[in-house]
This record gives structure tokens, sequence and C-alpha cells, in this order.
């Protein structure tokens, strides 16, 4: 399982130092994740991208669910009361309704979702707004107390940031992000 920890750093050569640490001790840059307001050059910095700024992984989980479901509760339709004079095939029915439902529903959910910031980083909006840079790590949870160790001692000024599991999070415990 991972875990997402959130460092807020006053400045990008901060951020860069703290990031070097990371590598040093095995993190890649898959799990580094950096957001910033637009103006601020991030050169050599991984930085964040829709999946961690915006709802688009949650609205695609919900459209392939709510899109399948609905597919198939027409597809049961179609076959249970089927138009004048057409004989449907039951399983072949029910499975592309399904598909295509689920497909309809991930299009659209990630067509919405991918203009709702994410919730996670409402609380660090306004202190990116006023220059400062997230920092975001996506680490095994066995990791957790190690690399928050490490920031604690070697960069001062990282503040370890909280973020409280949503309903849905609580639900499916995907990125619940804890102060170890």
């Amino acid at each position: 399982m991972r875990r997402m920890l959130y460092f807020m750093l006053p400045d990008v050569a901060h951020c860069k130092s703290l990031v070097t640490s990371l590598r040093k001790v095995g993190l890649v840059e898959q799990d580094i994740h950096v957001v910033a307001r637009n103006d601020i050059p991030l050169e050599g910095l991984h930085q964040a991208s829709a999946l961690q700024k915006t709802e688009l992984a949650y609205g695609l989980e919900l459209g392939v669910g709510v899109g399948g479901i609905a597919g198939m509760l027409g597809g049961l339709l179609a076959i249970t009361f089927p138009p004048a004079g057409v004989v449907l095939g039951g399983g072949a029915v029910l499975l592309a309704t399904t598909i295509a439902g689920a497909g309809f529903g991930t299009l659209l959910s990630a067509l919405i979702a991918r203009d709702i910031p994410n919730h996670e980083l409402e609380a660090f909006q306004t202190r990116i707004a006023e220059g400062e840079i997230l920092l975001i790590l996506a680490i095994q949870t066995s990791r957790v107390k190690e690399i928050s160790r490490l920031v604690r001692i070697t960069h001062r000024e990282a503040e370890i940031g909280v973020v409280k599991p949503s309903a849905w999070q609580k639900t499916f415990t995907h990125f619940e992000a804890r102060h170890p």
C-alpha cells in the first residue's frame, strides 16, 4: 500500500535540495511530485500531473463503476423487453451494453473530473499562491516513518502537511495521508 506525504517548502532551492536527499535514499522520479504557482520555474523537478492536481483518478473510478452498472441495467432491460420482432442473445447483449456503459461513463466522468481541483490540495492552495512549493511523495507505507524522519532531521524548513481522509478514501483507503 502507498501513502501520500505532503511537504511545504519555502522556495525552489529548498525543494531541489530535499529532492536530492530523497533520491539518495532510493526514491525515484515517479514517487516525487511538485506543485507550485504557474510563474515559478521548476526545472529539474517532476511536476505533478493531472492525476495529482485534479479529481481525475476518482472520476475515472466512479465513471467505470456507474457507467458499467447503467450499461448492465440497460442491457437487462433490452433483453427483458426486446423491441418488437427482434430476438436478442442475452449474454452478448449484456456484455456489450455493460462495456459500452463503462466506456461512456469513464469518458464523461473524466471530462468533468479533470477540471475539479484535488480536494486534498485545498489546504495548501493559499501557501502555493503565496509562492511556496508543495512536494508530494507517493511512497510505500513501510517507508513513511523513515522518510518523515529524514526530512525532519535534514530539512527543518519543510513543514509536513496532513490531509484528513475523505469519506470515499475511508471506504477505499486509496491515498490516506497521516502524520507519522
